[in-house]
């Protein structure tokens, strides 16, 4: 399974970190996990903000 740091998912999809953590504290940031210290987006959580994403547009 792939997974993207919080650094390496803001890059991907062109957002800060600071940004990041807004959408977390407003319930909208993807699932997150914890890989000891650190924490981890997984390739599905990130699909599924994705999709989320598109449908709030739609």
């Amino acid at each position: 399974m792939r997974s993207y740091s919080i650094d390496q998912w803001c890059e991907l999809h062109g957002l800060s970190r600071p940004f990041f953590y807004k959408l977390q504290k407003q319930g909208e940031a993807p699932k997150t996990f914890p890989v000891g210290r650190c924490v981890r987006i997984s390739e599905e959580a990130n699909a599924a903000w994705v999709t989320a994403r598109e449908a709030i547009a739609a």
